[in-house]
């Protein structure tokens, strides 16, 4: 069930260079429930900028009704969501889209999750919900550099956590593949959050495992009426489903990784 709620605004800090964390508070909380959703938020209270921001859903606390988003100030819209402070108000539309699908099959089972950027975010209530039946989360995570990681001890405390960065300042030189060569690192299952070309790349790979992939994706309503982030369907050219409403959690062949 979606709804909509002026959620009371926790906590708002920087965690790395751009990166954000926000703690937000109210019933919509309990709706939350399925790891890689996400969340519309209105980042003005005037018509400008127009869209909503679509952000994934870090971490859920049922208990205190909270839940945490992590996004990277990059435009005019996240700058000015990047301003609120606690205390104060934010509108938002969720949980919104599928998530990454979990059961208790997993247990006792090796789940590599592995992200890249601000594709890390959802991972992490993805390793929570994991853990928590008793399957055995493995990390990946993929940043520019060392000054733009986040959530390592976090991820750390879950599972065995590896990293690479593009200039080596942080674990291996390179991409996420470099690191799961490196690191030589086994698995039952693979879930992966990131830019199209990690995905490409994930789902080349291993086309003999089971995969999920998070499409990142530009949206406009994040409800599926406006078809701004719809990707095509392998071998049907007439055929497409929508990031938002379909997604963002594709199975590896789904769709066609170029939108």
């Amino acid at each position: 069930m979606t709804g909509k709620e002026d959620m009371l605004i926790v906590s708002h800090r920087e965690i790395a260079a751009n990166i954000f964390e926000l703690v937000l508070q109210g019933e919509l909380t309990l709706q939350m429930t399925k790891p890689g959703q996400f969340v519309h938020v209105k980042v003005s209270e005037t018509f400008v900028p127009l869209l909503r921001r679509p952000i994934s859903i870090a971490r859920i606390s049922r208990e205190d009704k909270t839940f945490t988003i992590i996004y990277r100030k990059s435009g005019e819209g996240t700058a000015l969501l990047s301003k609120k402070k606690p205390g104060e108000k934010a509108d938002v539309i969720g949980p919104l889209g599928n998530g990454f699908p979990i059961d208790s099959s997993l247990k006792g089972k090796k789940v590599l999750l592995t992200g890249g950027g601000i594709g890390v975010p959802p991972l992490y209530e993805l390793s929570r919900q994991l853990k928590a039946i008793g399957a055995v989360p493995v990390h990946v995570l993929g940043f520019e550099n060392i000054e733009s990681s986040f959530y390592k001890e976090e991820f750390a405390r879950l599972g065995d956590t590896y990293f690479s960065t593009t200039d080596g300042s942080l674990g291996v030189k390179g991409f996420v593949t470099d690191a799961i060569s490196y690191h030589e690192i086994e698995f039952d299952r693979l879930y992966a959050c990131g830019p199209t070309p990690m995905l490409k790349a994930l789902e080349t790979r291993y086309t003999e495992r089971e995969v999920y992939l998070s499409l990142e994706e530009r949206m406009g309503c994040g409800i599926g009426a406006c078809f701004a982030c719809v990707c095509h369907i392998p071998n049907d050219p007439a055929g497409y489903k929508k990031v938002c409403s379909d997604g963002p959690v594709f199975r590896a062949g789904e769709v066609v990784l170029s939108c």
